[in-house]
């Protein structure tokens, strides 16, 4: 049986590039991976935030977070879907 894995990003270059990067390298074979777009999926981020997902690009693996080099703080990622400043 295949873990899960989630990829959360907000689109920006940092994130971009990560999920290029960690999409190629993950074992498909051990892992299906869903990425997700909390830009276009803004419905997601309080699922995000309940994983402890604090920031993005963030890499969720068997329930454990991974912060990849720092992109928006999820905080940012809510005001922007909101339309506010955070």
């Amino acid at each position: 049986m295949k873990s899960r894995a989630k990829f959360y990003h907000a689109g920006c270059p940092v994130c971009l590039a990560a999920e290029k990067l960690l999409t190629d390298a993950v074992d498909r074979a051990r892992y299906d991976v869903e990425v997700i777009h909390l830009g276009q999926t803004a419905s997601r981020i309080t699922e995000a935030d309940r994983e402890g997902v604090r920031s993005v690009p963030a890499l969720v693996l068997d329930g454990q977070v991974f912060h990849i080099n720092h992109g928006a703080d999820l905080a940012q990622v809510r005001a922007a879907a909101a339309g506010t400043s955070a």
